[in-house]
C-alpha cells in the first residue's frame, strides 16, 4: 500500500461514519486492526464485508465530489501509461488512462488521499483529474497495461542500442559486467519480462520463434497461442543466447536440439521453466513450459468430477492393488489429477514412491524420483528399483513403451497399487493400446481397475458471455428436441477479447467391472468394449461436455473443438 497514514484513515473513516456507511464500533475495530495487518482502511472494510466494493466507490465519489469510472468502458491512451511506472501504480493503486496536454486522467481506489495525490503530481509533473474505481479492476488494468508498456519501452531500447546489428552475448561478456549492469541490459530486461509475463497471463508455455524479418513471442493461454511481442530481427540471437545461458544450455551449439531449465523467483515465489531449443531455418526456436511451484495440490472436489464419477473413484482408490490410468493429450491436466489422488490416499501407514519427468510439485510424505536418462535412470529402470523399496503405492509419470508397461502391470498384480498416465484418445481405447504394446489380454484384465480420460475445455467468460442463437445443428449436437438457453463467447478486456477465461476439466471414468473384464480377455474390439461398458453404466466424455454447455459454463463451439466426435 502507499503508506500507513493513520490520520488519513481516521479522517476517511469519520466521513464514512457520517455518511451512515460505518458504525463507530466498526471504525474503532478497523483502526485497531489495520496497523497490525498493514492494509488500507478500504481494503479492511471490503474484506470485512461491511460495505460492498461498488457501494464504497459510489460513497467515496459522493463524499469527495469525484466520478466513478468503469475502465472496461474506456479506451486506454498509451501516452498516459508512460507517466507512471509499475511500482508507482502498484504503490498508489492508481491507473493513468488519458492525457490531455498538462492534464492526466487517473483512476484510483482512494482519491481522498491528498498526500498520495501530491506525490503523484510530483512524479507525473501533471495536473491530475481523479476518478474512483474498484481495486479489483485497477489491479487488473495495472497488470495488463503498465507491464505491457514497460516491455514496449524495452523493445525501443533494444532497437536503439542494436541499430540493426546483431550482437552476440557470451558468458565472458557477462562476467565482465557488474550485476547491476547485467540486470539493466535491455536484452536481460526483455528476457525477464517475457518470463514474468507468462505468470501474469497464466500461460502454460512460451514460444519464442525466429522468422525472416522478425521474432515473435507467443503464449499458450487456456490452450490457445496468443501473440504478444514482436522482436527486432537483430535482437533475436542475443535474446535466445541469454535464455540459453540462464537455462544452463550450450550457447556455442546451435545445430542440435537442447534441453535446459530455468529457476526464478517472481514476487518471492518460485517458478520453474523447462526449456527446449530447436534449430530452424532462421535460428533457434525456444519453447518454455512453465511449472508453477507456488500452487497447492488441488483437491478432488476441485477437479470437476460428477457425483457418479466420484462414487466410481471412491471404489478404485480404496483398492489394495491394481493399476489406474489417466489418459489425455499433453497439457490436459493428467499429472494434476494424479497428484490430487496421491494427496488423498497419502497416510503415514503407506509407503508411496513416484518417478516423474519432471517432478512438478513437492508432496509432503511422498518419495519422489526425477527421471535422468543421461545417467541411465529411465522410467523402466526407476520402476525396477522402486519395487525393491517395499512400496505400497507407485506413481509412474508416464507409460511410454512396452518395457515400462509390462513392469507396471506386473507390479500391480503383485500387491502394489499403481497410478500412471498414458496417451490415448479416450478411456476405452487405452485397453487396446496396452495390448498393442504387447501386454497379454489376461494380464490387462487382471491388473486394470480403472481409466480416466480427460480434456480441458475453455470456460466462457462470465463477464461478457451473451445468449446464443440456437440452431438445428446445435440442437443435434446436444441431443435436444426443444431449444434451450445457451451462451456464446463475446470478448472483453477481462478475457483479453477471447471470450473465454480459464478452463474446466471434462472427464470420462471407466470402472473395469466383471463384464468388461470378460470382454478384455476375449480380445473384443474397441466398439465391442464400449458397448459392454455402456451397459455397465459408463458415461462418455461427450455426455459430460454436453452438461457443461447446458449449464452455461462453456459453448457448443468449444465442445465441438475439444471433445465432439
Amino acid at each position: 500500500m502507499a503508506n500507513m497514514d493513520i490520520r488519513h484513515f481516521n479522517y476517511l473513516g469519520r466521513k464514512l461514519v457520517q455518511a451512515g456507511k460505518l458504525t463507530e464500533e466498526q471504525l474503532s475495530l478497523a483502526m485497531l486492526e489495520i496497523p497490525k495487518k498493514q492494509i488500507h482502511l478500504l481494503d479492511y472494510i471490503k474484506d470485512a464485508k461491511w460495505i460492498a466494493e461498488s457501494d464504497l466507490c459510489e460513497t467515496l465519489a459522493i463524499l469527495f465530489n469525484y466520478e466513478v469510472i468503469d475502465l472496461n468502458q474506456i479506451i486506454v491512451n498509451n501516452m498516459a501509461l508512460t507517466h507512471l511506472t509499475r511500482d508507482a501504480a502498484d504503490k498508489f493503486c492508481a491507473f493513468p488512462f488519458k492525457v490531455e496536454g498538462n492534464l492526466l486522467h487517473l483512476a484510483m481506489q482512494d482519491p481522498s488521499d491528498f498526500t498520495a495525490l501530491d506525490e503523484l503530481r510530483r512524479i507525473t509533473k501533471k495536473r491530475i483529474k481523479c476518478y474512483v474505481c474498484t481495486k479489483a479492476q485497477l489491479e487488473y488494468f495495472i497488470s495488463k497495461y503498465i507491464q505491457k508498456n514497460s516491455e514496449e519501452k524495452t523493445l525501443e531500447m533494444i532497437k536503439e542500442e542494436f541499430g540493426g546489428v546483431e550482437l552476440l552475448i557470451d558468458e565472458s561478456n557477462l562476467d565482465a559486467l557488474s550485476n547491476e549492469q547485467v540486470e539493466n541490459a535491455p536484452i536481460v530486461k526483455l528476457a525477464t519480462s517475457i518470463l514474468t509475463m507468462a505468470i501474469e497471463l497464466r500461460a502454460s508455455d512460451i514460444h519464442i520463434e525466429p522468422f525472416e524479418k522478425k521474432g515473435l513471442v507467443r503464449y499458450r493461454v487456456d490452450g490457445v497461442l496468443v501473440e504478444k511481442i514482436q522482436i527486432p530481427k537483430s535482437a533475436y540471437t542475443p535474446l535466445s543466447t541469454r535464455l540459453k545461458i540462464i537455462a544452463g544450455m550450450d550457447i556455442a551449439e546451435k545445430r542440435i536440439p537442447q534441453d535446459g531449465r530455468i529457476e526464478m523467483k517472481v514476487n518471492n515465489l518460485p517458478y520453474d521453466y523447462r526449456v527446449n531449443s530447436l534449430p530452424t531455418v532462421f535460428g533457434e526456436k525456444i519453447v518454455l513450459r512453465l511449472l508453477d511451484r507456488t500452487g497447492s495440490v488441488m483437491l478432488r472436489e476441485q477437479l470437476g468430477f460428477t457425483t457418479h464419477e466420484n462414487k466410481v473413484l471412491d471404489k478404485i482408490l480404496k483398492m489394495p492393488n491394481g493399476i489406474m490410468l489417466v489418459t489425455g493429450p499433453t497439457g490436459s491436466g493428467k499429472t494434476t489429477t494424479l497428484y490430487s489422488f496421491l494427496s488423498e490416499i497419502n497416510e503415514p501407514g503407506k509407503n508411496i514412491i513416484t518417478i516423474e519427468d519432471p517432478v512438478e510439485y513437492m508432496l509432503e510424505g511422498i518419495n519422489q524420483v526425477q527421471v535422468n536418462t543421461k545417467a541411465g535412470l529411465s522410467f523402466a529402470a526407476g520402476l525396477r528399483s522402486m519395487l525393491r523399496q517395499d512400496p505400497d503405492i507407485i506413481m509412474l509419470g508416464e507409460i511410454r513403451d512396452q518395457e515400462t508397461a509390462s513392469i507396471a502391470i506386473r507390479a500391480s498384480i503383485t500387491g502394489h497399487f499403481v497410478l500412471s498416465t498414458i496417451h490415448t484418445n479416450d478411456a476405452i481405447s487405452t485397453i487396446s493400446r496396452l495390448m498393442d504394446m504387447g501386454i497379454e489380454s489376461y494380464l490387462v484384465s487382471d491388473a486394470l481397475k480403472g481409466i480416466i480420460a480427460q480434456r480441458l475445455i475453455r470456460r466462457v467468460c462470465p463477464s461478457c458471455k451473451e445468449e446464443a442463437v440456437v440452431d438445428v445443428q446445435d440442437m443435434e449436437i446436444l441431443g435436444l428436441t426443444t431449444p434451450r438457453k445457451l451462451y456464446q463467447a463475446k470478448g472483453c478486456p477481462q478475457c483479453n477479447q477471447t471470450g473465454y477465461s480459464g478452463r474446466i476439466p471434462v472427464h470420462e471414468v471407466l470402472y473395469i467391472e466383471q463384464g468388461l473384464k470378460n470382454a478384455i480377455e476375449k480380445g473384443c474390439t474397441v466398439d465391442e468394449l464400449r458397448e459392454v461398458a455402456m451397459k455397465e453404466g459408463f458415461v462418455s466424455m461427450i455426455d459430460n461436455a454436453r452438461e457443461l454447455v447446458l449449464e452455461g459454463l462453456t459453448t457448443v463451439r468449444e465442445m465441438v473443438k475439444i471433445v465432439h466426435e
